[in-house]
């Protein structure tokens, strides 16, 4: 069985994720820690808990999900992993932190690519990603069908959709994201979204404003 602790981290009020199962290993998802209180925070339970990280994830490259990056990818020597159709995303992070409000933003390269239908293994938990976009161009959400656990990022939120009026963002292709690809899973699949509150498929596919099908 799967754990999700959740963090609200920065200004954005931004969601980083830790999962982990009985065998104590852990990923790391879209770490939005900035400055030393959030990252000893984040370190802290990771420590009290026992845990040991073995994956660093991004569902996509906004600068409220990547603040946290090269902290987490140097104190616990893991790989970045960030999504292949959301490398320029990435890049373009530095040109604009300083303006978003983050100044002391730094940098780091990412290491492998995912990819649509790669597995995310960690412990004995396995997790598909899915090639979800919309708010960005290369967004995934990763996805355990045996745990009914979806990590949505800014696709889908309790009640609402991730915006669209970003470089790289499609109201259509996103709508098009939630309704053909996330609302085919089970009503009962949690939702843990990049903000906000968890939810679930069959409440976002019935009464969501924006995207609901019932």
């Amino acid at each position: 069985m799967i754990s999700v602790k959740t963090f609200v981290f920065n200004p954005f009020a931004e969601n980083t994720y830790i999962l982990y199962d009985d065998s104590k290993e852990c990923a790391i998802v879209d770490p939005g820690c900035y400055g030393p209180e959030e990252e000893n925070e984040l370190v802290a339970f990771i420590e009290n808990e026992g845990l040991e990280p073995v994956l660093l994830l991004n569902t996509h490259c906004h600068i409220d999900h990547v603040l946290g990056n090269k902290f987490v990818k140097e104190q616990f020597n893991l790989p970045l992993q960030i999504p292949e159709y959301d490398k320029t995303t990435y890049d373009a992070v530095p040109t604009y932190a300083g303006v978003y409000g983050f100044p002391h933003y730094q940098h780091v390269a990412e290491d492998l690519l995912i990819k649509e239908d790669d597995k995310i293994k960690f412990g004995n938990a396995i997790f598909e990603a899915v090639f979800v976009p919309g708010h960005t161009k290369g967004h995934l959400a990763f996805v355990s069908t045996k745990d009914n656990i979806c990590l949505a990022g800014d696709v889908l939120f309790e009640g609402s959709i991730g915006r669209t009026d970003l470089p790289g963002g499609d109201f259509d292709t996103l709508i098009k994201s939630i309704q053909t690809k996330l609302f085919s899973y089970p009503d009962e699949m949690v939702v843990y979204p990049g903000h906000g509150s968890t939810t679930t498929i069959g409440f976002e596919k019935k009464s969501n404003p924006f995207c609901a099908i019932n």
